[in-house]
């Protein structure tokens, strides 16, 4: 079988998306593929693009799931610039605003060192909300509907199906959830000396 001209190339193969996943600030995707790249996966902002380095051997299935792993570690990378409690408090105006109509109306938002077992929590007849410091370093889109669902409460108490109608609003419901089930899985794992990440 003719090896695939296109990945044997000594110069890397390049392709260009338009539509950034997750929470990433960048306009367009340029995926750079190597065929000296053997196994290891980057990524870095150029300008208003995303640059991301792979190996040429890699299928467009892998691709993408690592289009979409390195997009997540530089929004992770670039919200470690942390919110301070004034910019959290302005965020979640914004997605108040743009979720639930500005009906719901935190009299504080903060951050808090003191919560290692949940990722928020409100008291509605405060009127606050407080995240865990652990959210600080996450993607955006993990943090924003954290400051949903406490904004939610502040609409609907319980959990009930009203709140999770409610919550539906936000569009990236499910993939945060998947993200934050994630990281407790990933917590609970035994750590395995010698594993290299790539």
């Amino acid at each position: 079988m003719p090896a695939d001209p296109l990945h044997s190339a000594t110069h890397p193969q390049r392709s260009t998306t338009s539509q950034p996943t997750s929470g990433s600030r960048a306009s367009a995707i340029e995926v750079r593929r190597s065929a000296r790249r053997r196994r290891t996966v980057s990524a870095y902002r150029e300008g208003d693009r995303t640059v991301v380095l792979i190996p040429a051997r890699m299928s467009e299935a892998e691709e993408q799931r690592w289009v979409s792993v390195m997009l997540d570690k530089l929004a992770a990378q670039e919200s470690r610039r942390a919110l301070g409690d004034t910019e959290l408090a302005e965020r979640a105006e914004r997605l108040s605003a743009q979720y639930f109509n500005g009906r719901a109306q935190p009299r504080s938002v903060r951050w808090v060192t003191n919560q290692n077992t949940r990722w928020g929590s409100c008291t509605p007849s405060e009127g606050s909300i407080r995240l865990s410091h652990r959210l600080q370093g996450m993607p955006e889109y993990v943090v924003d509907y954290v400051l949903c669902h406490e904004l939610a409460h502040l609409l609907v108490p319980g959990h009930g199906p009203g709140f999770w109608r409610l919550l539906e609003a936000y569009p990236k419901t499910e993939r945060a959830r998947g993200y934050l089930e994630g990281v407790v899985a990933a917590e609970r794992l035994p750590h395995l000396s010698g594993v290299r990440n790539e």
